[in-house]
């Protein structure tokens, strides 16, 4: 009886363990693929181009009032009084405190309303991989992205096509 026992203890060291692990799929996704097919990316691209060009107008008219007011003060400094020179100056100083305050507020403006229109997008993508990995057995769904996936294997399914087919886009 020893002997079997030790025979049966020599015969499960041998085999692999690997055997009883349950196999696990893994998939990728080029979700900005995906992202970029939505029918909606199109309207909240002009909307930015909108946006970006009201901006762009609103900082020209500052420059223009810079470029005004400078050159005026350039031509008139030596006829002005004291008093007014230092009004002038300080005048000129708010436009351009104005002017480099304003573009970093328009890059921010305009990265939230951006954020703003793809959330909604990007909740959308995501039930649908949500749903693809369901359906298909998936244990992970990771960005098809080399800076964050260093290796994928040819065991990895690209699921891109199938979440772009339950979004219904091409």
């Amino acid at each position: 009886m020893d002997k079997m026992k030790k025979i049966i203890l020599s015969l499960l060291l041998f085999i692999p363990w690997g055997m009883f692990a349950q196999v696990q799929k893994h998939a990728v996704v080029d979700e900005m693929s995906v992202i970029g097919a939505m029918p909606e990316i199109p309207s909240v691209e002009t909307e930015i181009a909108k946006l970006t060009k009201e901006f762009q107008a609103e900082y020209q008219k500052l420059l223009d009032d810079y470029n005004r007011k400078f050159s005026a003060f350039t031509q008139q400094q030596d006829s002005l009084s004291e008093n007014i020179k230092i009004l002038r100056l300080q005048e000129i100083q708010e436009i351009t405190t104005k002017t480099q305050n304003f573009v970093p507020m328009a890059e921010e403006t305009i990265a939230r309303k951006r954020q703003e229109l793809l959330t909604p997008i990007q909740e959308k993508v995501q039930k649908a991989i949500q749903e693809v990995g369901a359906e298909n057995g998936l244990a992970y769904i990771l960005p098809k992205d080399p800076q964050i996936v260093l290796y994928s294997g040819s065991s990895a399914i690209d699921v891109t096509d199938k979440v772009k087919a339950k979004l219904g886009i091409k």
